[in-house]
Formats: structure tokens, C-alpha cells, sequence
């Protein structure tokens, strides 16, 4: 099972990136798929979570109005479109899916089995 995120780089404060985590090796359609990031010199912090059917989110308030999490089960797929990017969402994001079907959006890090390798994101200002 491995989940690959990518569509991180660099980016200019305001502007836009879409990341991506594929699934492959199992199907996740019903398991709740999260994104969290890592700053420098920072814990890892939850960001977006999404349900299993893709009908419940969940954000955390720093990125609220802000970034939007979705997901396409037929392509095994969670995206994380961010806009109005900050200096301060510079960050490692990681995509992880749960260890258990659910129709919530979870948003402890306990509660998913499967993480991605991570994609960098860097905001200039």
C-alpha cells in the first residue's frame, strides 16, 4: 500500500498550488483521507480531513476559506487545493488515509494507518 503525494513547490504568498495523494495497492473509497504538514522546527499539525464518501470536511481554522480538501474515489485520489497562500503554510504536506471505514472527516493523526512520503511546499513573500 502506498499513498504518493506531490504538486508542491515554490510559490509566491497569495498565490495557488493543488496537491495530489494517489493511492495504490488497495482501494480507499470509504476510509477518511487527511492531509497534515510539518514546519521547520514544528510538531506535525493536522490541516483537512475528509470522509469517506466525500461528504463531510473538516479544516483546521488557520486554513479555513482558504484551501479546500476533495477527493475522487473512482481514481483513488484526495487532492488539497490551497489558495491565498501564506509564508507561514511553508511546510512538509503529508496525505494519509485511515485505518477504518468512516462517513467522518477525522482529524487526529492516530486515527489514519497510511502516510505518504510528503510533498514540500515553500511560500515566499
Amino acid at each position: 500500500v502506498q499513498l504518493q503525494a506531490s504538486g508542491g513547490g515554490l510559490v509566491q504568498a497569495g498565490g495557488s498550488l493543488r496537491l495530489s495523494c494517489a493511492a495504490s495497492g488497495r482501494t480507499f473509497s470509504g476510509y477518511p483521507m487527511g492531509w497534515f504538514r510539518r514546519a521547520p522546527g514544528k510538531e506535525r499539525e493536522f490541516v483537512a480531513a475528509i470522509s469517506g464518501s466525500g461528504g463531510s470536511t473538516y479544516y483546521v481554522d488557520f486554513v479555513k476559506g482558504r484551501f479546500t480538501i476533495s477527493r475522487d474515489n473512482a481514481k483513488n485520489t484526495a487532492y488539497l487545493q490551497m489558495n491565498s497562500l501564506k509564508p507561514e503554510d511553508t511546510a512538509v504536506y503529508y496525505c494519509a488515509a485511515a485505518f477504518r471505514l468512516s462517513d467522518y472527516a477525522l482529524t487526529g493523526d492516530r486515527d489514519y494507518a497510511y502516510w505518504g512520503q510528503g510533498t514540500q511546499v515553500t511560500v515566499s513573500s
